[in-house]
């Protein structure tokens, strides 16, 4: 097409000159220069069909309003000048939204943020299915839409509909396990589970604007300030305990094994008040928060 295109423009040139250098009766050349300025004209037509197209790129196409479909293969091509050949970008995009404050599934208010990777799959749908003027999207000199604003458009879309699908998520799950709740997921401890929870609401989601999600996770976690002092010396309660259990666990056994051995090895006799005396001894220097204090005892073990 565009080498006939070629020619044909230097055959409208020619004839222009062939008309200029023949007699002509004043009819026929008026007659001749019609049709070749109809021919120029319909040559120029012909220009506007042509239209390339790079990687990743594509063109839906719209006869007087009626879609005629999108090519997305990349190169030079020709098509019907009267197509409106809209321009769709189908590159892959980040969204890095900002946290939100959200309910978890115990009420307790947190701070929840995403990120996502998404892209165009459907450009059918991307543009006719949703309204893509929102965020300033429009129209340029000739005519032709600001593809940059189109995608911050659907980059709005995706926002909206990213936050309600975060916030469903969030409402399912509680932020930490509570007591006797460590069989179930939570949004901490659930991981990939949870992405994987979330990337699926999302695909749902944004299904009807024809656009796909290819990764989403959870980037930020934490609870909303007003409560985050309260959980954290929570936690540290819960630190302390375990820690504390851990040593009288320990302190028990290395009681045990010394009250055993100086049995075993007749070191002592010990009757039940002195091993009653030496273990709440070991006890204390073993589980104290302080270095233990020795007391010399000029006495007996009784007095």
């Amino acid at each position: 097409m565009l080498l006939f295109n070629i020619l044909f423009l230097f055959a409208i040139c020619y004839f222009f000159y062939w008309i200029a250098e023949t007699e002509l009766s004043p009819t026929l050349t008026a007659v001749f220069i019609i049709t070749n300025i109809f021919l120029f004209v319909l040559n120029t037509l012909f220009w506007i069909g042509f239209m390339q197209i790079e990687p990743n790129d594509a063109r839906v196409l719209v006869f007087f309003g009626k879609y005629e479909g999108t090519v997305k293969d990349n190169g030079f091509f020709w098509v019907n000048p009267f197509f409106v050949k809209k321009k769709m970008t189908l590159r892959a995009r980040n969204l890095d939204a900002e946290p939100i404050k959200v309910n978890d599934k115990n009420g307790n208010p947190i701070m929840i943020g995403q990120m996502l990777v998404w892209r165009i799959a459907d450009t059918y749908k991307a543009s006719f299915s949703i309204d893509n003027a929102t965020s300033g999207a429009g129209v340029t000199l000739g005519g032709r839409e600001d593809l940059a604003a189109k995608m911050r458009s659907y980059e709005h879309f995706v926002k909206v509909q990213s936050d309600a699908a975060l916030r469903s998520v969030a409402g399912l799950y509680a932020y930490d396990h509570l007591e006797n709740e460590e069989d179930k997921m939570t949004l901490r401890s659930g991981g990939e589970e949870i992405n994987d929870i979330l990337e699926k609401q999302l695909n749902e989601r944004l299904a009807l604007a024809g656009i796909e999600i290819l990764e989403a996770r959870i980037n930020y976690l934490a609870y909303a300030p007003e409560i985050a002092a309260v959980m954290l010396r929570r936690q540290q309660a819960d630190a302390i305990i375990a820690a504390r259990e851990k040593i009288v666990d320990g302190a028990v056994g290395m009681v045990k094994l010394a009250i055993k051995k100086l049995s075993e090895e007749q070191v002592i006799e010990l009757d039940q008040d002195k091993k009653a005396a030496m273990v709440t001894n070991l006890m204390v220097v073993l589980c104290s928060d302080e270095p233990a204090q020795p007391i010399v005892n000029s006495g007996t073990l009784y007095h």
